[in-house]
């Protein structure tokens, strides 16, 4: 089983191509979906952070998204206490989750922060999905109906593309111009390639 991370800044498009894998029927596992999942169920998770953040960052057994998300994105500090709470709990999972894949040729975790989070420790290849700065602005605003400035404190936050694509082993450019499918398949390809040699 070759283990594959996808990654990308926000609004790279990443899930619209771990999308196209998943009709390779490659299994998924979303770390981002894991982590919302887990930020409302896990019993530690919840305790750290309401030792860190208060009470008031859960509503009705929920984390509250909104109050949770302006707290970290203006914050560096709080991003790093947040992620140190959240990441190992999805990555236990994630390792939990392939075992019941063993008998296929390819798994792949969808990561925003598949790097920043260590989570590349526990994949064979890296992917990077790529897009342009101004397209990937206008997507997430589009998107999340916030403004530009909004975008890029997000964008700030994160891992700069240039860094990503350095320590990825394949790069799928989502610029609007390069078919995905195209592209996708010549990645499943050379890593088939790859798992026979």
């Amino acid at each position: 089983m070759i283990k594959i991370g996808i990654t990308g800044g926000i609004g790279s498009g990443k899930s619209v191509v771990s999308e196209i894998f998943r009709l390779y029927d490659i299994p998924i596992f979303d770390a981002d979906k894991e982590a919302k999942r887990l930020n409302d169920t896990s019993p530690k998770i919840r305790k750290q952070l309401i030792y860190h953040f208060g009470s008031d960052i859960y509503d009705n057994d929920r984390l509250n998204r909104r109050k949770f998300a302006d707290l970290i994105f203006s914050n560096e500090q709080n991003v790093k206490i947040a992620n140190s709470i959240i990441h190992p709990e999805v990555a236990d999972c994630f390792v939990e989750w392939c075992n019941n894949y063993k008998e296929r040729p390819f798994v792949i975790i969808d990561a925003a922060l598949l790097i920043e989070a260590g989570f590349n420790q526990f994949v064979d290849k890296v992917i990077t999905v790529y897009a342009p700065e101004d397209i990937r602005i206008e997507r997430v605003m589009k998107r999340d109906h916030i403004s530009r400035e909004q975008v890029e404190a997000r964008m700030n936050n994160q891992m700069s593309e240039e860094e990503k694509i350095r320590l990825s082993d394949f790069v799928i450019y989502n610029d609007n111009s390069r078919s995905l499918i195209k592209q996708v398949s010549k990645v499943i390809s050379d890593l088939t390639a790859t798992a026979s040699s």
